[in-house]
């Protein structure tokens, strides 16, 4: 019985290594491809409100797989979202922040190629450190400390790699400058809106999925409000699912689900195994933009790259903990 517990954890560490490694490469080329793909171009703030409006039926049907049974499922969401209001409220903070942060990408992957883009976006792993650091007052090894600055590093590398314009076929609609910072202000919004989540979680003991629920059903109004004030008269005009086709909607459930998914199956793989799909996703988006979205690559582009994936994993390392003096600790 032991063995095969241990094979199915392991089988299901590889599976969630490649799940993770999909959805991360799938997620940064899917919406360089509907933003620069010819024909009639949807509206990018009704795809962030369908995206949290299909979060949220997922949400709620893990909720109910949760509980087990439809009047458990309706007691917890009527007790944990409706009776507790103010706890409900907290979550207006991230749900909104993550609503800016999910209209920033894609104005980003509207101004940057895949590859760039996907790299550009692991700053986020700088911010969210320094947000733990301020909020959570974690304090940070010294090899994640220089990891941060490999990371800072490689970035900067990547970015200054197409200042000589032959990085990649761009566009002539686009802009590098604007696609580079919408990138960083979704790393910094991604950055605080994740540490206070994770605040939110270890302050109370409502499962992360009715977490989701309330995230999705706040952001759902803050949402529309968004695309009113800035795509107003374009969705009156046009309706609010103009352009919508069977891969718009890929991409509408593709980021609904991801941030879902990669929850689940984050227990099962440590921290090695995450950064390894993260540097493996970097990878698959480099090599399609190559072949897919004619990128170009340069060496300067690539020490950046390798850097930034080394910094994963250098961030990612737990350090072995020191074997106890006494050999009969901890022995049955």
């Amino acid at each position: 019985m032991g063995v095969d517990k241990s094979g199915q954890h392991n089988a299901l560490k590889y599976v969630s290594l490649v799940t993770l490694t999909v959805q991360n490469s799938a997620v940064a080329l899917s919406m360089r491809y509907a933003r620069t793909r010819s024909g009639d171009m949807f509206i990018a703030s009704t795809a962030v409100v369908m995206a949290e409006f299909v979060k949220l039926l997922a949400s709620l049907f893990l909720v109910y797989k949760q509980e087990g049974s439809i009047q458990h499922w309706f007691m917890a969401l009527h007790t944990q979202v409706w009776q507790q209001k103010m706890d409900t409220l907290k979550v207006c903070v991230p749900s909104f922040i993550y609503l800016i942060q999910n209209n920033l990408l894609y104005v980003s992957a509207s101004n940057l190629d895949a590859a760039t883009y996907q790299v550009t976006y692991q700053m986020k792993v700088l911010t969210t450190a320094m947000f733990a650091v301020l909020i959570l007052r974690k304090q940070l090894r010294g090899t994640q400390w220089l990891a941060l600055l490999l990371l800072t590093a490689g970035v900067a590398l990547v970015q200054l790699s197409a200042s000589d314009g032959k990085s990649g076929a761009a566009d002539e609609n686009q802009n590098r400058l604007l696609g580079c910072a919408a990138a960083i202000a979704a790393c910094c919004c991604s950055g605080f809106a994740g540490i206070y989540f994770e605040k939110i979680l270890k302050g109370s003991e409502v499962s992360v999925w009715v977490r989701n629920v309330q995230l999705s059903f706040l952001s759902l109004p803050l949402g529309v409000a968004t695309a009113v004030v800035s795509d107003g008269s374009e969705i009156t005009e046009k309706g609010f699912l103009f352009a919508y086709d069977g891969f718009v909607w890929y991409l509408v459930v593709l980021n609904a689900v991801g941030g879902l998914l990669v929850a689940m199956v984050v227990k099962y793989a440590d921290n090695i195994l995450k950064g390894f799909a993260t540097s493996l996703a970097i990878v698959i988006s480099t090599v399609a933009s190559v072949f897919f979205f004619g990128f170009v690559l340069t060496f300067q582009f690539l020490v950046g790259t390798a850097l930034v994936m080394a910094s994963i994993f250098l961030y990612s390392h737990e350090p072995s903990s020191k074997p106890t003096t006494n050999p009969m600790v901890g022995k049955v």
